[in-house]
């Protein structure tokens, strides 16, 4: 349907970039790094939503010299919240661990002046042995074939789509991919081959093998109709 893009010879496209936070404080000294080596234009928007952080991520971000924003703990909450809070053409909504480049948010302004709605990265995660690769590779399969993307891909939309799919669903869990599946019927997604570094934590922390069973688990019962709530006591529990 052609939602939210302009001509190719547009040079006005503005993005906003929403990041989620909650007690992130040893993660962000090397998030906001990285985030002023970005080459954002003058309408550009870069806007942090807090979900009630206990620990000096707060003070953190204002030492930076950036906003922030409060919200009700949620990932969906926060991103839509965020979201509100701008008014730029194209939202991306970025992890708090996953490295952003300024050639990825020339890209994301491309891919929306050609006419693409919405899309994702390929990632990679931080961990360099070859399992992590593995992962990353079948993330990235996965998600181009399906056109079903996860957060950490750096999910970006028009700002036409995300009103016409009337935002993110606000449901506990599975948020990213109930969003994107809503996104499949309103123009093309693109899968940019540009690469997102994006933190191995999870997999680490967790086992690797427990944390993909766990993921597959979840998924598959979601497919199958299970309540979002309950998916996200299973998630909490196993972690």
């Amino acid at each position: 349907m052609g939602f939210g893009y302009r001509s190719v010879n547009s040079t006005e496209v503005s993005l906003a970039i929403v990041i989620p936070m909650y007690n992130e404080e040893k993660n962000l000294p090397d998030a906001l790094n990285k985030i002023q080596e970005l080459n954002l234009e003058a309408t550009d928007e870069l806007i942090f939503v807090d979900g009630g952080s206990t620990d000096k991520s707060r003070q953190l971000i204002t030492d930076a010299g950036f906003n922030y924003i409060t919200s009700e703990l949620g990932r969906a909450k926060q991103l839509n919240l965020g979201t509100k809070n701008t008014i730029s053409d194209i939202i991306l909504y970025l992890h708090i661990d996953t490295s952003l480049s300024s050639s990825n948010i020339s890209n994301i302004k491309k891919t929306y002046n050609h006419g693409f709605i919405s899309g994702r990265f390929n990632i990679r995660l931080s961990n360099i042995v070859l399992r992590y690769r593995i992962i990353s590779f079948f993330i990235n399969v996965r998600s181009c074939l399906t056109k079903v993307s996860t957060g950490d891909q750096g999910i970006f939309v028009s700002r036409r789509a995300y009103e016409a799919v009337g935002g993110i669903p606000d449901i506990p869990l599975m948020e990213d991919v109930a969003f994107t599946k809503l996104l499949r019927k309103y123009g093309k997604i693109a899968c940019l081959n540009d690469v997102l570094i994006t933190s191995s934590r999870r997999w680490e922390q967790y086992g690797v093998f427990k944390t993909v069973y766990l993921m597959w688990k979840l998924r598959f019962l979601y497919w199958l109709g299970v309540d979002p709530s309950k998916l996200a006591k299973m998630y909490k529990d196993a972690r």
